[in-house]
């Protein structure tokens, strides 16, 4: 069976990486969450002083750019992999309310997408991979053999961001989340570079109503179908 790039697309909070996850680690495939790479120069901005409220000090984040390097390391414990920054462990910390809010913007800057992808593509190029973001099957991997462009309704998205959130102990109200939401929507929808949109020969999936299992069997379906 050939390797190939499975790229999956979607809305925010949607369950991409929890599919793309699921998937890797059963067809034995290598996870590259992009989602996670732009959350990770978003924690960077924070941490360095890059972000005066709203605003970000765009000049000198294009000066330190080429310095922020986005890495997966396999996890023992998980078996999924997790999200480095320069080497450092932070797959806990991009995932708070904090960077969520601050992504979006970080991600529509020009020269971040370019050396993001840039990477992206570094990793792809020996294929046996499953990446999912905004812009795989459109802008990173626009070959990829197989490609799901997924989404669900706001409400549903929200609600399962909530309790995500809850989980790890955060205080959120599904107001707060599902505004966060829309807003993230409309940014990743009106960037002017790698916005997201459904690549033409992408299979829609959505799963407002289905299970993790019901997904999961799709997903492998449409793999096997893709991979022979």
């Amino acid at each position: 069976m050939k390797k190939i790039i499975v790229a999956i697309d979607g809305h925010s909070s949607c369950g991409k990486s929890t599919m793309a996850k699921d998937l890797a680690k059963t067809i034995g495939y290598t996870y590259i969450d992009s989602g996670a790479m732009y959350r990770a120069v978003t924690l960077y901005c924070l941490e360095n002083g890059l972000f005066t409220g709203d605003e970000l000090d765009v000049e000198n984040l294009q000066k330190e750019i080429k310095d922020i390097r986005i890495s997966f390391v396999k996890n023992p414990e998980t078996g999924r992999s997790d999200t480095y920054l320069n080497g450092r462990n932070v797959e806990r910390e991009i995932r708070s309310m904090g960077v969520a809010d601050k992504v979006s913007p970080v991600a529509a800057v020009g020269f971040v997408r370019e050396e993001m992808v840039k990477q992206q593509q570094a990793m792809g190029l020996e294929k046996g991979i499953v990446m999912d973001g905004r812009d795989i099957g459109t802008i990173v991997f626009p070959d990829a053999e197989l490609k799901i462009f997924v989404t669900a309704a706001p409400e549903i998205r929200a609600q399962r961001r909530l309790e995500e959130l809850i989980a790890k102990g955060e205080n959120a109200s599904f107001e707060e989340v599902l505004h966060n939401l829309a807003k993230r929507d409309h940014i990743d929808s009106t960037r002017k570079d790698g916005p997201l949109k459904q690549a033409e020969d992408a299979v829609v999936l959505d799963n407002s109503d289905l299970t993790i299992n019901e997904q999961n069997k799709k997903l492998l379906e449409l793999f096997d179908t893709h991979s022979c």
